[in-house]
């Protein structure tokens, strides 16, 4: 995932900018850097807040009214025996939310701190994962479901990724990914940031996916579920 700086939805060294590093971090901008700007706690900057503060914005209540987390968790359509990996889990935003229906979480991120907080009074089926930021670091034919929310478009060589994401799937598993447009919009990056609904079908297509639905629900993120071929 790509971060401007030592952000990250699975970031761990946040406060500490290495420019060399940057480039290998990509796995994790996403949760900080999206969720700063779309909540509008702070402008769109190099220089993340510390996790501490992160943790704010991701759990701010107003997150609420346009990410519309209720509805996000019942499109999915969990069952008690289902296994979900939310990549770039942060705090367990989602998280803690599918664990009320699945059987079994996997909160994934590289930032150990984001990681703790996760884990704090979290049920006893949410499992944190520390990842890579070029590998989730999931059991192979572990999960029904993979599940990203404003992450995607921050992971770097994508195409090297989705592999990784596909043996981590049992044999009928899923993709899940949720993105802001890519157009101007209130809250979110720049278009420039973004991912298009076209090519992350695209790119999914590519590695073995299939467009399985689209969910219009949501005012400023495409809902897409993917199906392996």
């Amino acid at each position: 995932m790509k971060r401007p700086g030592p952000l990250g939805i699975m970031g761990t060294n946040r406060g500490r900018f290495d420019p060399a590093a940057t480039s290998t971090m990509k796995l994790c901008a996403c949760p900080f850097i999206l969720a700063v700007v779309a909540l509008g706690q702070v402008p769109h900057q190099h220089y993340p807040p510390s996790s501490d503060e992160y943790a704010k914005v991701l759990e701010d209540p107003s997150r609420d009214a346009w990410q519309k987390p209720h509805e996000v968790v019942m499109a999915l359509g969990l069952k008690p025996t289902d296994a979900i990996a939310d990549i770039g889990a942060g705090t367990g935003y989602f998280a803690r939310r599918f664990a009320n229906h699945a059987g079994k979480v996997y909160a994934v991120d590289i930032d150990r701190e984001l990681l703790a907080i996760a884990r704090k009074s979290a049920p006893a089926n949410l499992e944190t994962v520390l990842a890579a930021p070029d590998d989730p670091r999931l059991p192979e034919r572990s999960v029904d479901i993979i599940f990203f929310c404003d992450v995607l478009h921050h992971v770097d060589n994508r195409a090297a990724y989705y592999p990784k994401l596909a043996k981590a799937l049992k044999p009928s598993g899923r993709i899940v990914v949720i993105e802001f447009y890519k157009k101007d919009l209130p809250i979110g990056p720049p278009p420039s940031m973004k991912l298009s609904e076209e090519e992350v079908i695209a790119e999914l297509r590519n590695a073995g996916f299939t467009l399985a639905k689209r969910l219009d629900t949501l005012p400023y993120q495409y809902y897409l579920f993917f199906d392996k071929h």
